[in-house]
């Protein structure tokens, strides 16, 4: 029942949400004119229905789509490194995603980024490849003598992050291309700008696809919470499991920095709010995790858009501003370095 009633509630916040985003901007629309446009009665053409069903409906969807799957990845990361304090951004792979996509920009020769380059294979490989490169060098790097430490991986993420979030900025002054360094220094700070209708079908794809791959390996995920030794007691390979799912969660985190860009803090944040809702187990605790990125990151789209209106804040700026500090706060709760 409680989980019923969570899930009930995600879902009637998010629809709230989304309804406050479509009406709200640089342009107030009527919650009339929002439904008339959603249900087709708006008179065509109207601006309304322009707004609404063309700029700032993909916008919202992929807002969703893009938290829903951070969370997600937030929660199987912080479960396979059994530190609550990971998140593909903490951990470098946000970074890395953002490098590899931009040397991709940079080796098209001016294509730009509301030109398209999203919907086609080559900047989610670019950025595939430079998630999995960065995740790999924060694991090596913080694994010592056979064992891996909260503080070492942390470090050794925050490490990494800024190494690679400097190559990208390099990459971009060196590529010699003015017009395109602003547009591309905003989208690594994350937003959602460049929503289309035709940049969503490969994000939403990657997290029905990857988030239902990842519900069907609850267990092994469940089991890796009693620790190394008693997973593989109860049958589970622990090492073949982990780098299975250390390279989904890197697609999954690729695709989704390849649409909005680096957008941080949102997979630690959520996966903790939903275990405190509905506890550990991840058969749960994903579905929840999801709902409630989606939610925050909905939220935080529609401050940065109203914030400063009509100027357009990067909406990786304000989850930074929130989760910095919810970073911190855990830091101070759990000194010990969060492990579950």
């Amino acid at each position: 029942m409680r989980y019923a009633v969570v899930v009930a509630g995600l879902l009637l916040a998010l629809a709230a949400a989304a309804t406050a985003s479509l009406a709200l901007g640089s342009v107030r629309i009527p919650p009339g004119q929002v439904l008339d446009a959603l249900t087709g009665r708006a008179a065509d053409p109207s601006p309304y229905r322009t707004i609404v069903l063309d700029v700032r409906l993909p916008r919202v969807l992929l807002g969703a789509v893009v938290g829903a799957g951070l969370a997600v990845v937030g929660a199987v990361l912080q479960a396979l490194v059994r530190n609550r304090l990971a998140d593909p951004f903490l951990l470098g792979i946000s970074s890395g995603a953002s490098a590899g996509a931009v040397l991709v920009l940079v080796a098209g020769g001016g294509v730009g980024l509301v030109g398209g380059v999203t919907t086609t294979l080559a900047l989610p490989a670019g950025a595939f490849a430079g998630a999995l490169l960065s995740l790999v060098l924060v694991y090596g790097l913080a694994r010592r003598g056979g064992t891996l430490t909260s503080t070492r991986l942390v470090l050794a993420g925050v490490a990494v992050s800024y190494i690679l979030s400097a190559l990208a900025t390099l990459l971009l002054v060196v590529a010699g291309r003015p017009e395109q360094f602003q547009e591309a220094m905003y989208w690594s700070l994350g937003g959602l700008g460049s929503a289309r209708w035709d940049t969503l079908v490969l994000p939403a794809a990657v997290l029905a696809v990857g988030v239902g791959a990842l519900l069907t390996l609850a267990r092994p995920l469940d089991l890796l919470l009693v620790g190394e030794e008693g997973a593989t007691v109860l049958g589970l390979d622990t090492a073949r499991f982990r780098a299975a799912v250390f390279v989904l969660a890197s697609l999954v985190t690729a695709v989704m920095v390849a649409a909005s860009g680096a957008v941080g803090f949102v997979g630690l944040m959520a996966p903790h709010a939903a275990r405190l809702a509905v506890g550990a187990p991840h058969r749960r605790l994903l579905p929840v995790a999801a709902l409630g990125g989606a939610l925050a990151l909905v939220l935080a789209d529609l401050g940065a858009r109203t914030v400063a209106a009509p100027q357009d804040v990067p909406v990786g700026i304000l989850t930074a501003l929130t989760g910095g500090p919810f970073f911190l706060w855990l830091m101070r709760r759990r000194p010990e370095g969060a492990q579950l």
